[in-house]
């Protein structure tokens, strides 16, 4: 394979072996030739053994250590309970990658998060001011509101109870890429989406983002920028080896805050949750 592709702003190329396919959400994003300037390339190919990692070591996980040296990045990439790595990436010019996948791991890529985890997205993106929230994307009266919570809160349960009872539609149901069109924050697609399976090439502006806390009864309260703050901070992929990263999506939290309305829902599963979130929502006009 030989093709382009656009997630967000980034543009970037990605040739890879034959063997390689990558999952039907990631191949959402393929555009064409004349899509606009390409702004990375990515070579991969397939080994029996990965390269060895050279460099400091930054940041190490159970499924991910990342080395850096000469300010460029190198990734061992593996799967939580999974023993050693699936993967490297290697950063070996300013607009150039290298990514060396295990054979024995090939058939892993078809998960959608397994084969994105292989192209730093999140750190390509932040440089251009957009970054990744963890939460249910549903477009409502051409908007888009954004549940947002840790795994297992009702994030896709909210946004059913919106299909069913408002018409609403999920773009996708565990991520959005959040960055500014003409001057609005939006909400655009993401190759990721979870057990949900919902997965949109699709952008709308935001409208708000809703916090979800499982609650007896129904309430929705409008958070300050102080208050929301830290529970966004927790729902966005920051890259905090990173201290320039660190701080600049940080900075674009703070700005998204001034501009975006954040709602705390503390709700049951029911449509007078999704009446009682609407009333709010209808308020912002």
């Amino acid at each position: 394979m030989n093709r382009k592709f656009q997630i967000g702003d980034f543009i970037f190329r990605l040739r890879c072996p034959e063997e390689v396919m990558p999952p039907d959400n990631f191949m959402l994003f393929a555009c064409g030739e004349d899509a606009g300037e390409q702004m990375y390339t990515y070579d991969m190919w397939l080994s029996e053994k990965l390269p060895d990692a050279e460099g400091k070591l930054i940041a190490d996980r159970p499924d991910l250590k990342v080395y850096e040296k000469g300010g460029r990045e190198t990734r061992l990439i593996g799967v939580k309970g999974m023993d050693g790595y699936y993967a490297c990436y290697q950063e070996t010019a300013e607009e150039r990658a290298r990514v060396v996948l295990s054979e024995a791991e090939v058939q892993s890529l078809h998960f959608d998060p397994v084969f994105t985890s292989l192209f730093a997205l999140e750190k390509r993106l932040a440089s251009r001011d957009q970054m990744v929230l963890h939460c249910a994307y549903v477009e409502w009266k051409g908007e888009a509101v954004l549940f947002s919570a840790p795994s297992e809160t009702g994030k896709t349960t909210q946004a059913d109870l919106w299909e069913k009872y408002r018409g609403s539609r999920t773009i996708n149901g565990d991520r959005a890429l959040l960055g500014k069109r003409n001057g609005r924050w939006s909400a655009q697609g993401w190759p990721v989406c979870g057990t949900s399976g919902v997965c949109f090439n699709e952008t709308f502006p935001v409208r708000a983002v809703v916090v979800l806390s499982q609650a007896r009864g129904n309430s929705v309260q409008r958070l300050t920028p102080g208050k929301a703050f830290p529970l966004l901070y927790s729902q966005i992929t920051i890259n905090k080896w990173n201290m320039a990263n660190h701080i600049h999506m940080m900075d674009l939290i703070e700005e998204l805050l001034a501009e975006i309305p954040v709602f705390l829902l503390q709700c049951t599963i029911s449509e007078n949750a999704v009446s009682c979130l609407e009333g709010a929502l209808d308020a912002l006009r």
